[in-house]
């Protein structure tokens, strides 16, 4: 292997320009790309604002917020020109002009990905985008393939190229008409707080108007375009959007950056040998240890270790002293139902939590998954989470039959961002949303039908499977236990582990910590925090594919070939 070395990648946040727009109230989304880039475990520098000096040693610049004035400019095009690459998603409306073209905004629609990435064969939602269109004078684009946003559906009329490459001197600018950032934002958030009812799906399947407000009050799929229909006519969204654009963007920059002979190595979803996480967790609603007692002799036969949400008032001490015995994590059920008695505040909030920390033998509980998905605005629960030592929340799955599946868009955790008023900060929450609540119980929930076809999907993008039962349920109805049998034999079949909410959240903040500082002339890495067993894949430019057959630990990663390496034990 030839000598490689590391790109210079800088993230431009002006802050500035941020100030100004909070200051109006806006969001700034864009701050996303702080999220993502974290998600891939790749190493960037961020800068809050545009200089040269920042620029000399930077061989990529992610423009996720740019001041639009005429330094910038001017900045800008001078570092293209030297021959730096500018990637910027849904912005540098300042330089439309200067490459002869003019903006335009679209609201929803699709976009065809350029035909050599790896999502082009589907074309992917997006919510609005701000496409540039040529003037007569304009010659220098170059398109790729399908590369193109459709109006409305994905058989829809085509508007305008989905990615722009323009070059300008030694260099260029890479620009995606959408903001991707926002994007999955809206996509795992909603684009709005949730004050108000959702709109129900048209073929009554998911009755989400019935006057309680809930996570899936809020969501941007789309009904006929976004769903699937299993053999037994079982409706679910097939198509995790929020984790195939961050795979675009990922896999777009790890392009640009192999293009010019180098590399940027990234930390893998999961530790060396583990092919998938499966997570099963369970509400205690009916709070009846004869149920809790049926579930425990369930999973004891499948050997699993579950998630255990308890509503107020819960168990006794005898079921909780068995579940902790038996490897299961004891977690929260904060209950905000008006229907009983309940109200949405944090002082309820706390009150509850402090009741159920009282009980248990072990009082940390550091999960949460909200009583009936209740949800209400935006940031208010991750808020109330943080104060309250919870570090990681469940509550963002579907409610109803129709809406099962990749509702919002993602099977992977992530942390949420705030809005305006809280300068659109990370919080300190992991969100690890489901996919499905319980199957088979009755004709108002889903059937085993989706669990392969989630599967399948899940394992594609390397994410969660997630699956909600309640004790009272698998206590009931034998059917229920035929579907959680299922489930467990489909994640044992694509080689998934069982882990706790507990496991997941030390493991994707621990992962967060490593920090790749060097690759050898041989291809090997150092690291600042060796994970024993963490995975570290480091992108081969100019690699030939064919080597890969005769060559061990060499595998295609988001488009490109990537060597392996395990991280060894730090001593």
């Amino acid at each position: 292997m030839l000598k490689i070395k590391i790109a210079s990648v800088t993230v431009l946040f002006d802050k500035e320009e941020a100030r100004s727009r909070w200051g109006r109230g806006e969001n700034v989304l864009q701050y996303e790309l702080n999220e993502i880039m974290r998600h891939f475990g790749a190493g960037v520098q961020w800068i809050e604002r545009l200089d040269e000096q920042a620029l000399s040693s930077t061989d990529v610049l992610l423009a996720a917020l740019e001041a639009q004035d005429e330094r910038t400019t001017r900045i800008l095009l001078q570092y293209i020109e030297r021959g730096g690459i500018v990637i910027s998603y849904g912005g540098l409306s300042a330089l439309a002009d200067r490459f002869g073209y003019r903006e335009i905004a679209t609201d929803v629609g699709y976009a065809c990905l350029p035909q050599e990435m790896a999502r082009s064969s589907r074309p992917l939602r997006y919510l609005r985008a701000k496409p540039w269109i040529a003037r007569e004078e304009a010659g220098n684009a170059v398109l790729s393939g399908h590369n193109q946003l459709k109006a409305i559906s994905p058989d829809g009329k085509p508007i305008a190229a989905a990615l722009l490459r323009l070059e300008l001197g030694l260099g260029c600018v890479e620009r995606w008409a959408i903001d991707i950032p926002q994007t999955i934002v809206h996509f795992q958030q909603g684009s709005k707080p949730v004050i108000e009812d959702g709109i129900p799906a048209p073929d009554g399947s998911a009755n989400v108007d019935e006057g309680i407000l809930k996570a899936d009050d809020g969501v941007e799929m789309d009904w006929d375009f976004d769903r699937l229909v299993t053999d037994a006519d079982a409706p679910y969204f097939a198509y995790p959007y929020a984790d195939y654009w961050k795979e675009a963007l990922f896999e777009h920059l790890l392009q640009k950056v192999t293009e010019r002979g180098l590399t940027l190595p990234f930390v893998g979803y999961w530790p060396e040998g583990v092919r998938g996480v499966a997570l099963l967790s369970f509400d205690s609603d009916d709070n009846m240890d004869e149920q809790g007692s049926t579930t425990l002799d369930v999973l004891q036969t499948h050997g699993v270790r579950t998630t255990w949400c308890m509503l107020e008032p819960g168990y006794t001490n005898e079921t909780y002293k068995r579940a902790t015995v038996e490897g299961h994590e004891l977690a929260y059920h904060y209950n905000a139902r008006i229907q009983e008695g309940y109200v949405w505040s944090e002082d309820e909030f706390q009150r509850q939590l402090i009741g159920l920390r009282s009980k248990v033998p072990n009082p940390a509980i550091i999960s949460n998954k909200n009583h009936f998905t209740r949800f209400e605005g935006w940031g208010e629960l991750f808020r109330w989470c943080e104060a309250a030592g919870i570090e990681c929340d469940q509550t963002r799955g579907p409610s109803k039959r129709g809406n099962v599946g990749f509702l919002f868009g993602t099977c992977h955790p992530y942390f949420p961002i705030a809005l305006a008023d809280e300068q659109n900060r990370i919080y300190h929450v992991l969100e690890v949303g489901f996919l499905t609540q319980d199957l088979n119980v009755n004709a108002a929930t889903s059937d085993r039908s989706i669990i392969s076809p989630l599967f399948e999907e899940v394992a594609a993008v390397e994410g969660v499977a997630h699956f909600l039962f309640h004790q009272r349920h698998i206590h009931r109805f034998e059917q229920v236990r035929a579907a959680l049998a299922e489930v467990v034999s489909e994640a044992r079949k694509h080689g998934y582990e069982f882990w706790t909410s507990m496991q997941i959240n030390a493991w994707i903040r621990t992962r967060a910590s490593i920090r790749v500082k060097a690759v050898t002339p041989e291809g090997n890495i150092t690291c600042e925090n060796n994970i024993r067993g963490a995975v570290i894949w480091t992108p081969i430019p100019d690699y030939e594919g064919s080597q890969a057959v005769t060559e061990p630990g060499i595998e295609k990663k988001f488009g490109v070939w990537c060597k392996k390496t395990v991280l060894p034990q730090t001593h």
